[in-house]
């Protein structure tokens, strides 16, 4: 697997940090009905505090991946992918780690330096620091598109939830080129007790291999 692969694959898990985006003009302002949407999902996912489920990744070349997810809030997040992809990604709630087991590689990078901060945070408040640019409705759901407003998490995210019952069920990460990764959830549940070992990924390389970013 390439390094160009590798990254496509961790940029729809919003794990590296992308690029910032052209600056455009302000978006207008959210009407009330597309505020209450935007209210409503910051409130489950408030309630969302810990989860687990599968997810599929379809990449900007139409390359599809997939595996497992646990989620747990604050900022921690583990996606194990099936064979034989050899990768890991996991986030222990201030950096997030990709370890490939086939090609013996570790990058790890800061968690808020990604878009996926914006729905792992202690309080999820999508009219404070975030700018929401974009709240589409669609026949059995709604999508929110966001950017950091503070820009620590440089790029743009799309989150996709359900109507009934109210879920989130993927997301779409989009870099400054327009090429977008998402990521499709199924069977995402709220769980409890989920282990704490799940959100620790240390550098497997011995100390004597060189540990710089790729």
């Amino acid at each position: 697997m390439t390094r160009l692969t590798r990254r496509a694959l961790a940029m729809g898990l919003a794990a590296l940090p992308l690029p910032a985006l052209a600056q455009k003009a302000a978006p207008a302002p959210l009407s009330a009905a597309d505020r209450a949407l935007v209210d409503s999902a910051a409130t489950y996912l408030q309630g969302l505090a810990e989860a687990k489920g599968r997810f599929v990744q379809t990449d900007a070349r139409g390359a599809t991946t997939q595996g497992s997810l646990y989620l747990k809030r604050p900022g921690k997040a583990r996606f194990e992918y099936d064979k034989p992809s050899g990768l890991l990604v996991v986030s222990d709630g201030g950096n997030v780690s990709i370890a490939d087991s086939r090609l013996k590689t570790f990058e790890a990078y800061p968690l808020m330096a990604t878009p996926l901060s914006l729905f792992l945070a202690r309080e999820i408040k999508l009219d404070k620091g975030i700018n929401v640019t974009r709240v589409t409705r669609m026949a059995d759901g709604f999508s929110i598109t966001a950017r950091d407003g503070r820009k620590e998490a440089e790029g743009q995210i799309t989150l996709t939830f359900s109507n009934t019952p109210l879920a989130l069920i993927g997301w779409t990460v989009t870099d400054a080129q327009g090429a977008s990764t998402r990521i499709r959830l199924t069977n995402l549940t709220k769980t409890s007790g989920l282990a704490p070992s799940l959100f620790v990924l240390k550098d497997p390389r011995p100390k004597n291999v060189g540990r710089s970013k790729m």
